[in-house]
């Protein structure tokens, strides 16, 4: 379990949802079965579609605090760069 940045997405271009967490497939779990009430919840944002591994909890945080200053356009971009079918990446990552 690694410190990661994820964003989650409602479906292509649609909603889109920046998080930290240390155990990424608990986290993004928890969000697709609407187990963490709020935001993801009410906007059915699911789809994992681009994350990105660090070594420390405080890396993995500034980079969520510069990623939800961004403009929208950037992050549909570095989404494209990764992910440009916009897979759900869930399926792709290993056990809970």
């Amino acid at each position: 379990m690694r410190p990661t940045v994820y964003i989650l997405a409602s479906h292509k271009n649609g909603t889109l949802y920046t998080g930290v967490t240390s155990n990424l497939a608990k986290r993004v779990w928890e969000h697709r079965e609407g187990a963490i009430e709020g935001f993801t919840e009410r906007h059915r944002v699911k789809r994992l579609v681009w994350y990105d591994v660090h070594e420390r909890m405080e890396s993995a945080i500034t980079l969520e605090k510069r990623l939800k200053r961004w403009r929208r356009s950037w992050k549909l971009e570095l989404i494209e760069e990764q992910n440009p079918e916009w897979r759900d990446l869930f399926f792709e990552l290993g056990p809970l």
